[in-house]
């Protein structure tokens, strides 16, 4: 053991650290919507006191307990702020995590392991927004957003459509030539799979890309790379080994923001779900009223419902709060089953 490696070692256990203490302060954040007020005294005293036991060999109990009083008190600085936050699946690097701050910079985002987390996050009032993929340019429909969308009582207030530029990374140091394996979420495996098979690298399936990402960051593998974000890369110290790896440069996903009211501000585009038995009849009669009426369609799409039936997504250009568009509108909702506005907003499109 050297002294380079001890000063790897102590940068890898900061970084741990770090992500870690960011969790806690998510956690912390989010019991505001459980609590009257963000002080607690007895608990804080039970942790200072367990904080002060649990301390040993090198670590002086006061030296402990003043770093959780710190602690503490950060996280009541973050409850009395009330900051917006916007739930997201996956971890920190993510994608979504990337459209999110495209929506909004200042926002707090925090990690869900699932889809559903997102939403049932959204509608408990836990999260001030959700976003969630719903389709992309390679692999389609999001399927499983799409049928959430379906029942949801949540509204759209916004879409990001964002870039979507695959990295490939590995532990700091490591030996481009001794990599064997790739882990990453599905999608993007088969959306690099051109790359993958030139390199004569191992697809290993993963969760989640950042995910993925943190996990070679923290297990250290010699042989392992991610597929990733850039900005996963950079917040778990990974090496960028090469950028843009897609197959396809044209790789873009379209992400809804959720939130549990509709927006109050003009949008310029509004999106509908309508069920239908006989999909083709019933979609033809909708086609025809916003044909009719000189409306442009941006999305038509439909996936199973309940048995015998369909979810028929469609998304338009325009302002619910243009005559036309609204009274198209009420004509669709008259002609179908099932019929929900799911939002009026705004899309933002995004480079990077």
């Amino acid at each position: 053991m050297t002294l380079e490696d001890l000063r790897h070692d102590i940068d890898k256990i900061d970084t741990r650290i770090l992500t870690l203490l960011n969790e806690r302060m998510e956690r912390a954040l989010l019991t505001r919507r459980f609590k009257t007020a963000p002080e607690d005294k007895d608990r804080e005293q039970a942790l200072l006191e367990r904080i002060r036991h649990a301390s040993h060999n090198l670590v002086n109990p006061e030296f402990a307990t003043t770093l959780y009083t710190e602690i503490l008190s950060e996280s009541k600085r973050l409850q009395e702020n009330n900051p917006l936050t916007i739930g997201f699946q996956g971890e920190h690097g993510a994608f979504s995590e990337m459209a999110a701050l495209a929506y909004n910079a200042a926002i707090v985002t925090i990690p869900c392991r699932e889809f559903i987390d997102v939403f049932e996050g959204v509608e408990s009032a836990i999260f001030t927004f959700g976003i969630v993929p719903v389709e992309n340019t390679l692999g389609g429909l999001v399927e499983a957003v799409n049928a959430y969308l379906i029942n949801t009582n949540l509204k759209i207030v916004a879409a990001v459509n964002l870039p979507v530029r695959h990295c490939l990374v590995a532990p700091q140091g490591a030996d481009h030539r001794e990599l064997r394996f790739v882990w990453s979420h599905s999608q993007a495996l088969t959306q690099c799979r051109n790359f993958i098979l030139r390199n004569h690298l191992e697809p290993i399936p993963y969760y989640d890309t950042a995910g993925a990402a943190r996990a070679i960051a923290e297990n250290q593998p010699k042989d392992v790379a991610a597929i990733s974000s850039r900005l996963a890369a950079e917040l778990y110290g990974l090496d960028i080994i090469k950028e843009d790896v897609q197959d396809f440069k044209n790789n873009r996903t379209r992400f809804f923001v959720l939130a549990k009211d509709a927006t109050e501000q003009p949008g310029d585009k509004c999106s509908i779900v309508f069920t239908a038995g006989d999909k083709a009849g019933s979609l033809f009669a909708v086609l025809e009223v916003f044909a009719k009426a000189g409306i442009n369609l941006t999305r038509i799409e439909s996936i199973p419902d309940k048995p015998g039936t369909y979810a028929i997504f469609i998304d338009l250009e325009g302002s619910a709060e243009d005559p036309r568009v609204s009274e198209a509108l009420e004509k669709a909702s008259n002609i179908t089953k099932g019929y929900r506005l799911l939002g009026c907003y705004r899309e933002v499109r995004t480079t990077l």
